[in-house]
């Protein structure tokens, strides 16, 4: 097996501004989409995220365990820009740390089960063989 894709949920009533947000900011485009999922992919990259949407109103009490990472010369800096946005839709955003090369964003709102996670590319400069 190979593996295709991620999955995580988003509060319904905040989807398509989670979605807009990928795809403005983050250059993502959309594969596919159903009437509770949608299939994306940021170009260059062969993993896709699948977001599927979620009427449940509690979140997960360790959600910041499940991450959407990505890498980043400037992990704070771009998450502070994400928060930003969001926080021009309406949404309230915050950026924490894990250490000074590790950050994460919250949308306790719409992001049910996840945070995103920003970090360098250091962090991800693993020897696997190919």
């Amino acid at each position: 097996m190979k593996l295709n894709h991620v999955s995580n949920r988003l509060d319904a009533k905040h989807f398509d501004a989670i979605v807009e947000m990928f795809k403005v900011t983050l250059g993502f485009i959309e594969l596919r989409r159903n009437e509770r999922c949608i299939w994306m992919r940021q170009p260059c990259a062969n993993v896709d995220l699948q977001f599927t949407t979620s009427n449940i109103t509690n979140r997960d009490a360790d959600k910041r365990g499940s991450q959407v990472a990505f890498l980043s010369e400037t992990p704070q800096t771009d998450l502070e820009y994400l928060a930003k946005w969001l926080e021009r839709h309406g949404l309230d955003a915050t950026v924490g740390h894990w250490s000074d090369r590790e950050f994460y964003l919250d949308v306790p709102a719409a992001f049910i089960d996840f945070v995103i996670e920003a970090m360098t590319p250091d962090m991800a400069n693993y020897d696997v063989p190919k």
